[in-house]
C-alpha cells in the first residue's frame, strides 16, 4: 500500500486549516428519502444555531481512518469523524465551525439506503460524495445553504442510487482528498477511536 504522496499531505493540510478558521456553523443531516418521515433523523431546531461560536468542534462523536483509493491507484489514509446511527447521522455537522484533526466526516449505514440529505438550517456549503457497498463513488453534489425556509421546504441531495457511506467535507474539499468518479473508499475495521491517532 502506498502513503499519501507530499501534494496530497498538502492539500489534507490546507483542508484541516479551513476547518480551524471556519466562523460559521456547519449542520448536515442525513434522512429516510422523505425527512419529515424520520424523527430520529430530523434534527431539533431548536438545537440549530448559525452564530455558533467559532471553534466549536462535534462533540459525542468517535473518528475512524479511511483508505481512499484514487483513480491513479494512489491509496491515501485520513482520519474522519464518524456518524454511524441514527441520532449521529441526524445531528452531523450542526453547530460546528473547527473540525479540529478529522477532514470531514463520514456516515456510515448498516444496508444500504437511497435517503437524502439537505442542509435545514447550515449557513456554510458542503460538498458530499457517496459511496455504494463496494465502496466504489456512485455520486457528488456541492449543497448550499437552506437558513430561509422550513425543514421540509429544503433541498433534498442523493445521488439516484444506493449508497451505505457518505463524506462530507467543506465545499471544494473533495478533488484534493481525491474523492472523485473512479475512487474507492473503505473505512479502516477496528480503527473507531475519540481522535485521530497521532502524525507518524
Amino acid at each position: 500500500m502506498t502513503g499519501p504522496s507530499t501534494a496530497r499531505r498538502l492539500a489534507v493540510a490546507a483542508i484541516a486549516a479551513i476547518a480551524v478558521v471556519a466562523v460559521v456553523a456547519l449542520a448536515a443531516c442525513a434522512s429516510d428519502p422523505d425527512p419529515a418521515s424520520s424523527e430520529a433523523d430530523t434534527p431539533d431546531p431548536t438545537t440549530t444555531d448559525p452564530t455558533a461560536e467559532a471553534g466549536r468542534q462535534p462533540e459525542g462523536f468517535t473518528t475512524i481512518q479511511a483508505l481512499i483509493t484514487e483513480t491513479d491507484g494512489e491509496v491515501c489514509e485520513v482520519c474522519l469523524w464518524l456518524a454511524d446511527d441514527s441520532a449521529e447521522r441526524g445531528r452531523g455537522l450542526m453547530g460546528v465551525t473547527d473540525l479540529g484533526d478529522p477532514v470531514g466526516m463520514a456516515f456510515r449505514f448498516d444496508e444500504p439506503t437511497a435517503g437524502s440529505f439537505y442542509m435545514f438550517q447550515t449557513p456554510t456549503p458542503l460538498s458530499i460524495a457517496w459511496f455504494g457497498r463496494n465502496g466504489s463513488h456512485v455520486g457528488s453534489a456541492d449543497m448550499p445553504p437552506c437558513l430561509d425556509r422550513p425543514a421540509g421546504e429544503c433541498p433534498l441531495y442523493s445521488p439516484g442510487a444506493e449508497y451505505d457511506l457518505a463524506i462530507e467535507v467543506f465545499e471544494g474539499g473533495l478533488e484534493a482528498l481525491g474523492l472523485v468518479p473512479g475512487s474507492r473508499v473503505e473505512l479502516v475495521e477496528g480503527s473507531e477511536s475519540e481522535r485521530c491517532p497521532e502524525a507518524g
